[in-house]
């Protein structure tokens, strides 16, 4: 049974979820369509990327992911199908792949073709159009048409750092009001050193140190951890990180070590 994934920032509360999924149903009436999410914030490719960075590769080999975030980035928006270890990705040429993916060689993307598509709503025919092609055992290389140039390269906010110092920025607010900043537990590591530290954010007092667990700290106290995506979070205890501490998207947050 093919495996199919979606990641959308369609929301739940109209029909494009609803119309995506038909489609694709109709072109591969015998597959398992999961959602990832349709909550992506509307046109937020990092926060899709940093989503689907940590669920792809949960899914078993030749599984076909769905992003369809920021479908209308451009007037004539380009939509590919891209191969990565042994996972595909039918997504947007607007940068989301390379933030998920990295450098994808042009072997391994095909840009979709497609005739007669309406002007609205494009993603839905593409991509009912590359899942049939699958379903009909149609080799990736005869999918569509090669890419000329390199997909549509976008790069994300890293930290800034100097040896006694990180600069980090706020990525992501996850459904607990977690906070979640650009900063991964080895990039933090090696400039660390093993010296003590001390995370300023807005004006709260400073996190000194490193939690493992929530628990760690009392109830309605901050403190900062690893998440599961390895990326330094900022949280309170049994409560609302974002809304208690003041802190949202794009935040600038300090490390500092000594």
């Amino acid at each position: 049974m093919q495996i199919i994934t979606l990641t959308t920032d369609f929301g739940e509360k109209d029909w494009y979820a609803g119309a995506l999924k038909g489609a694709l149903l109709k072109a591969a009436p015998e597959a398992q369509l999961v959602n990832i999410t349709h909550e992506i914030e509307p046109f937020d490719i990092v926060q899709g990327a940093l989503v689907l960075k940590n669920t792809w590769a949960e899914f078993p080999e030749d599984t076909i992911h769905c992003v369809a975030v920021n479908c209308v980035y451009d007037a004539a928006p380009q939509f590919v199908l891209a191969r990565y270890q042994r996972h595909f990705f039918l997504a947007p040429n607007n940068g989301i792949l390379t933030l998920l993916l990295g450098d994808v060689p042009l072997e391994d993307v095909r840009l979709l073709q497609e005739t007669e598509v309406p002007p609205h709503f494009m993603v839905k025919r593409y991509f009912a159009g590359a899942v049939g092609a699958f379903m009909s055992n149609l080799p990736f290389e005869d999918i569509g048409a090669s890419l000329d140039v390199p997909l549509l390269k976008k790069i994300s906010l890293s930290p800034i750092v100097n040896a006694h110092q990180i600069r980090g920025t706020v990525v992501h607010i996850d459904h607990f009001d977690n906070v979640v900043l650009n900063i991964e537990q080895p990039f933090f590591e090696k400039v660390r050193q093993g010296r003590n530290f001390a995370l300023y954010f807005r004006k709260n007092d400073p996190i000194t140190v490193l939690s493992t667990n929530y628990s760690d700290v009392p109830m309605g106290e901050p403190l900062c951890l690893f998440n599961h995506a390895g990326l330094l979070e900022i949280a309170v205890h049994f409560g609302k990180a974002a809304t208690l501490l003041g802190l949202k998207k794009e935040d600038v947050v300090e490390v500092v070590f000594e």
